[in-house]
């Protein structure tokens, strides 16, 4: 099962089991992780699931919504920069780990 870590502003670190399949998001919400929330309904007007991915080089290639989306964040936006509600997990990640963003807390 992947392993997802999760790195709050202040430096906590939250560790986690992912399901192949589910979006990054839909696992932060589900263990209730601060700065990570679904209530964008997918409006490219705003982002509230921006994370930075350690590995982005091992995720698949921001779509064109997804680039469209993170445009519109309001912490900056870097190489590392993606969108949890567009990232699905894989089943070969043995570990992946996501800095979520202080102006999303």
């Amino acid at each position: 099962m992947p392993t997802l870590t999760f790195v709050l502003p202040d430096g906590t670190r939250r560790t986690v089991e992912g399901t192949a399949g589910l979006s990054v998001m839909e696992v932060a919400m589900a263990e209730d992780l601060p700065g990570i929330v679904a209530e964008c309904g997918g409006n490219a007007m705003c982002a509230t699931c921006h994370v930075y991915a350690d590995a982005a080089d091992r995720l698949p290639p921001v779509s064109d919504v997804e680039d469209e989306m993170l445009d519109s964040t309001a912490a900056p936006r870097t190489p590392a920069s993606r969108l949890s509600c567009q990232v699905e997990i894989a089943d070969n990640w043995d570990e992946m780990t996501f800095d979520v963003p202080e102006t999303q807390l």
